[in-house]
């Protein structure tokens, strides 16, 4: 029997790893530090966690004393616990920072002073930037990061050398990293640091690259949320979704319990892993859709009709979709919830409360 310590094991997608790492007979701990701009009612979480027989440690991964509470006794560390989303502004950048690179240090080196030497760490796919693109005779490119007054123009998709729309395609962890925005700077310096410290201590260390997760339990109105979870809360307003852009975005979206799916895959692998490695994975259902595709989906035949509002983000990118091609042909993982039985049952899942 594994004994599991998951971070952030409170949270939409932590939650569900340790659901099923507990399914899979692991003894899991999880150590959260129940942010109240995340989570309510901070008492309740642990003693529900407890009920469960989990065993819970309320604290932040910088804080040495609960983190070493944590890791004794530990085999292997799954490290969700971080800041998400692309945020409000500049002025969240100290706290993303802090929390996710200097989070994941603390971590990193607890886990060496402890001798653990296998990780599973959640990576996202704002590490690669733009996705992959070929020019329209097939050459492949990567495109710089859009103008403000390009999007000003309605002008969304990126612009080969020859003067037309790039055409976009799958991609794959051969592509060079290029984040564009704060939070997935620090998703980048999350794996170096995974990879640094399996070359310096030894580790076995997978880093797991997120599309864009959807499902039950994911937090409501906050603006550190994902898209789905933004347009599932505005139904539940009787709100119409609103659509940045022109809603031809292109994503892959895969239901929480698939990326638990890919963390108990990658939690057995660490185990056979040569020491001193670092691995990365795309987890994605492998299926492209569009988010005006995954509005209307979410809203349904009967619901509130999708607003596209020509609206955007700087920091947002305008296609990344993924091929999980790897983690199927190392790991055996494969996506298995599709998107329509996904979005259907998603529509009327509960989500966690909101913070006030």
């Amino acid at each position: 029997m594994t004994r599991l310590l998951v971070t952030g094991g409170a949270g939409f997608i932590g939650s569900a790893i340790v659901r099923r790492a507990r399914a899979d007979g692991h003894e899991v701990r999880v150590l959260d530090s129940l942010r109240e701009d995340v989570h309510g009612d901070p008492a309740g979480i642990v003693t529900a966690h407890q009920q469960q027989g989990i065993e819970f440690v309320h604290g932040d991964v910088r804080d040495r004393v609960a983190l070493e509470a944590a890791l004794d006794g530990i085999d292997v560390v799954c490290h969700q616990a971080a800041k998400v989303g692309l945020g409000v502004d500049f002025q969240d950048a100290p706290d993303y920072v802090s929390s996710n690179d200097a989070g994941t240090a603390h971590v990193l080196a607890g886990m060496d002073r402890y001798g653990i030497g296998r990780l599973v760490v959640a990576s996202s796919m704002v590490v690669y930037g733009e996705g992959a693109y070929t020019t329209a005779s097939g050459e492949p490119v990567r495109p710089p990061a859009r103008r403000r007054t390009d999007l000003d123009a309605g002008e969304f998709d990126p612009i080969g050398p020859d003067g037309r729309p790039l055409l976009p395609g799958l991609i794959d962890e051969s592509a060079a990293l290029d984040p564009r925005n704060v939070y997935a700077q620090t998703k980048v310096a999350q794996e170096h640091l995974a990879s640094s410290w399996s070359r310096a201590t030894g580790g076995r260390a997978i880093a797991l690259r997120y599309h864009n997760v959807y499902g039950p339990g994911m937090p409501a109105n906050t603006p550190y949320a994902g898209v789905a979870s933004l347009f599932r809360s505005a139904l539940a307003r009787g709100e119409a979704p609103r659509v940045f852009e022109d809603g031809r975005q292109r994503r892959d979206f895969v239901h929480v319990d698939d990326v638990a799916g890919a963390n108990a895959a990658s939690i057995a692998a660490t185990e056979d892993l040569p020491a001193e490695t670092f691995r990365a994975y795309n987890v994605g259902s492998g299926v492209v859709h569009t988010i005006g595709e995954m509005a209307a989906a979410i809203a349904g035949p009967d619901g509130p009709q999708p607003v596209v509002t020509g609206e955007y983000r700087l920091g947002d990118v305008r296609h990344v979709t993924a091929s999980s091609d790897r983690i199927a042909a190392e790991l055996g993982w494969r996506a298995g919830v599709d998107f329509e039985r996904g979005m259907r049952e998603f529509a009327t899942a509960p989500l966690r409360a909101a913070v006030q």
